[in-house]
């Protein structure tokens, strides 16, 4: 996040999805593209929400997919590794230009008949890579007109950045002209068509180096698609809940200028220093080990880590939202989704369950009293509430780590976050982020927690 009013990349997409893109996925392997059409509906919607997220994770879940040398394994998490492979495939990363081949072997999801006919679908996953392999995540969907998407590549990650991996990047240049994708994000490209994605299927592809054993675990495979309507301004809701939670408090601005071949430094590390307060409330630590790369005169080593490791070779930035939710559950059981809430008392049922959420929202500095900044995109971590139903939010774009604990206003903040169009500096119409959320809590929630889950629509 900048504290200038100045367009992010982020907010450039966004206000890209209204214009017709031609391109075409290009998927890593040659492996024919499996029908998105027809299949059981597979949907377990919350009642009158505007989202609808969906994911695979338990033993049955995985057996329910296609598998082609794909296992799924039982124990503590469930997940899918490579059995036997189905076959090698050449890729040249476009970050390192280096070729290598690879097996490889995929699980595709069962058909999931979305409740809500989506304008956007956001995928996230939870995986383990060890050193040589890597995961690619594609969607292929069905639109409302009984017509075929192409099949999107939605990210290629690895969690670490060695010589023997792949850089985890985003894909440029997807789209058929009525959709596309950008960095993170399916979108319709004119919704005012009434055209929407009616359903989808998910195909994880597990890679590794030819000859080894090793192989990456995939626990969470998982989409939210949502048609949040047009609007400047949202209903108010009524405060329900005072509680705050003892979340740890970065600020990145303390790191301004430093490696600034990720992201420019610190200035726009908003993403990576609100996953790394949640992962260390949670109970995450980085050994010495770990953060033995970072210079030693750096102060909260870990924000730079985890700057690092959410980095996205083709975004060019920390902020790709599936890339944080993987970093966080590449931590000791934990789990992180990608969804989106429809209002503060969502916010406010998970904080009574003792979990905080990282929301994104942009503003003018007039419109968010006590920030101090204006921001075209910038990610805060929701703590609690007063007693007054005001917001408390860790805000990593403040000077120290003592001046990130803020209060804000609960009717401003909750309009900044909601609304998915607003006004910028020049007068202009762009858009807003209409509640997008990241959730980290553990692998394995208690019963309070997984009721407040439950009730936003994750499971």
């Amino acid at each position: 996040m900048s504290r200038a009013e100045q367009p992010s990349r982020r907010t450039v997409l966004a206000a890209a999805v209204a214009a017709a893109v031609a391109g075409g996925a290009v998927p890593a392997t040659a492996e024919a593209a499996p029908g998105a059409g027809g299949g059981p509906a597979d949907s377990d919607p919350v009642p009158g929400r505007q989202a609808d997220y969906r994911a695979w994770t338990t033993f049955r879940d995985w057996h329910r997919g296609t598998a082609r040398g794909a296992r799924p394994v039982a124990g503590d998490r469930p997940g899918v590794v490579i059995g036997a492979p189905a076959g090698t495939a050449d890729y040249t990363d476009p970050h390192t230009g280096r070729t290598a081949t690879w097996e490889y072997a995929t699980w595709t999801s069962p058909v999931h008949r979305l409740a809500v006919p989506a304008t956007e679908v956001i995928a996230s996953w939870n995986a383990h890579t060890p050193a040589g392999t890597w995961i690619q995540v594609e969607l292929e969907g069905t639109y409302s007109d009984g017509t075929e998407t192409p099949r999107y590549v939605m990210g290629r990650w690895a969690a670490g950045d060695g010589d023997q991996d792949i850089r985890r990047t985003s894909v440029d240049d997807q789209g058929d002209g009525r959709s596309s994708v950008w960095t993170d994000t399916f979108s319709i490209d004119d919704a005012s068509t009434g055209l929407r994605l009616a359903s989808y299927r998910l195909r994880l592809t597990l890679y590794r180096r030819p000859g080894t054993k090793a192989t990456p675990t995939v626990w969470r495979l998982g989409a939210m698609g949502s048609d949040v309507p047009d609007r400047f301004t949202v209903p108010a809701s009524t405060p329900g809940l005072a509680r705050e939670l003892r979340v740890p408090r970065y600020s990145q601005e303390i790191h301004k200028g430093q490696y600034p071949e990720y992201d420019n430094g610190g200035e726009a590390w908003c993403s990576p220093t609100s996953s790394q307060m949640i992962i260390e409330y949670w109970g995450g630590r980085l050994t010495e080990e770990q953060l033995a790369w970072v210079d030693p005169s750096y102060a909260d080593p870990q924000v730079c880590h985890a700057a690092r490791y959410t980095y996205d070779y083709q975004y060019a930035g920390c902020g790709n939202w599936p890339f944080n939710a993987a970093y966080a559950a590449t931590f000791k059981d934990l789990q992180g989704v990608v969804t989106r809430l429809g209002s503060l008392t969502d916010l406010e049922t998970l904080i009574a369950a003792g979990i905080p959420a990282i929301t994104s929202q942009s503003f003018l500095a007039e419109e968010l009293t006590g920030a101090g900044y204006g921001t075209s995109g910038h990610l805060m971590t929701v703590i609690g509430f007063t007693a007054d139903g005001d917001v408390i939010a860790n805000d990593p774009a403040s000077d120290d780590n003592e001046a990130v604990r803020r209060v804000y206003k609960r009717r401003e903040w909750e309009n900044i976050w909601l609304r998915t169009k607003r006004y910028n500096a020049n007068g202009k119409v762009v858009s807003g982020t209409g509640g997008v959320c990241y959730l980290y809590f553990p692998a394995h929630p208690g019963p309070r927690q997984r009721k407040a889950l439950a009730a936003v629509g994750v499971r």
